[in-house]
């Protein structure tokens, strides 16, 4: 199972050619997909509502996976380490690293290294 980042969806919803897109390998490669609940509101919430059928269509396809306290605390780690590397990055991407993180999956995104062992 992978995590799949919102950075994906958007590079697949925007790309003409979509097999070309990572989420397109990703899914070729992976039996499984998820996402975290941050991400399905992130995508949500930038939908036109042209697109809101494909995306809940699409979304069947995935394990939505919850924010919980357990994923507050890895979150907590992996910002005050970022915050000490001076790396901080977006909040909603340090939660959705978290989340794969308390699962133990792979966070498949484009624009940050894997979160693993950050906490």
């Amino acid at each position: 199972m992978i995590l799949i980042d919102s950075s994906v969806l958007i590079q697949f919803f925007r790309s003409r050619s979509k097999v070309q897109t990572l989420f397109y390998k990703l899914a070729r490669k992976y039996k499984s997909l998820s996402i975290s609940a941050i991400t399905y509101y992130e995508v949500g919430i930038g939908n036109r509502k042209s697109h809101l059928e494909y995306w809940e269509t699409l979304t069947d396809c995935f394990t939505i996976l919850p924010f919980n306290k357990e994923c507050s605390l890895i979150a907590i780690n992996i910002y005050f380490d970022l915050l000490k590397k001076n790396k901080l990055i977006d909040l909603a991407d340090i939660f959705i690293g978290a989340n794969g993180n308390f699962q133990q999956i792979t966070n498949g995104n484009l624009e940050y290294q894997t979160f693993r062992k950050n906490t």
